[in-house]
């Protein structure tokens, strides 16, 4: 990957559905300035605003990522889920996509504890210190590594709940993970649909947060900002 992230053309942003709205019941008063107009009772979104904003929103994950500060993905939302856990995969970041635990970045302690028990089941598995068990009680180890592992697998690399920043796809779906994030003053960069209020992210993107292409088309540009970061990071 070269030092610059490619940032989408105006047609390639249509192509993906990106200025698809909600429709004009459900809009939020202040999304107006990155709205285009209205096509029959849906809100059209301004692509060329999109594509600006991106250009931002990629420049300070870039710089961020540079730094060595981790980039945390959410997607709990299940449209988004598969895409959001690749992209995340790809760019070696954490991310959560199955649900968000309360208290995720501001009870650490709490999710460090956790982190802990599956690091104790792997090691006493390795060993085979989990022979001198039952086998019900290695079971019940068993599923409870399982349950672990799908709430905060994806954040076994997170060494303290205040990442960087943090990508939401979706944060009206995903507003306790905003709310832990803006508690924590920790930058927010998300998709802004016409029904969100801009004012509550750091870096807002203007976008269409209900058409798989458009998420896929937009968090795989986080990913590669958080990829290029890395590599300016290695190359120095």
């Amino acid at each position: 990957m070269s030092d610059q992230v490619s940032i989408p053309s105006l047609d390639a942003l249509l192509k993906a559905g990106v200025h698809y709205g909600h429709t004009t019941q459900r809009w939020h008063p202040k999304a107006k300035p990155f709205l285009f107009g209205k096509r029959g009772e849906i809100h059209v979104i301004d692509v060329a605003k999109t594509r600006d904003k991106l250009a931002e929103a990629v420049a300070f994950i870039t710089k961020i990522s540079r730094e060595g500060k981790p980039v945390l993905f959410v997607g709990v939302k299940p449209l988004a889920r598969k895409i959001v856990k690749a992209q995340a995969e790809r760019c070696e970041s954490p991310y959560v996509v199955n649900r968000w635990i309360g208290g995720m970045l501001t009870n650490w302690a709490a999710i460090s504890n956790m982190q802990k028990r599956m690091k104790r089941f792997e090691d006493d598995k390795a060993s085979g210190r989990l022979a001198k068990y039952t086998k019900y009680e290695q079971l019940e180890f068993s599923q409870e590594y399982d349950k672990l592992n799908q709430d905060i697998g994806g954040i076994r690399s997170l060494t303290s709940g205040k990442p960087g920043a943090v990508f939401i796809v979706d944060p009206k779906y995903d507003k306790t993970a905003l709310a832990g994030a803006r508690k924590l003053a920790v930058p927010v960069i998300a998709l802004s649909d016409s029904n969100i209020d801009p004012s509550k992210i750091t870096h807002p993107i203007p976008a269409n947060d209900d058409s798989l292409k458009s998420i896929e088309l937009i968090t795989s540009i986080i990913a590669d900002a958080v990829r290029a970061g890395k590599e300016k990071t290695n190359a120095e």
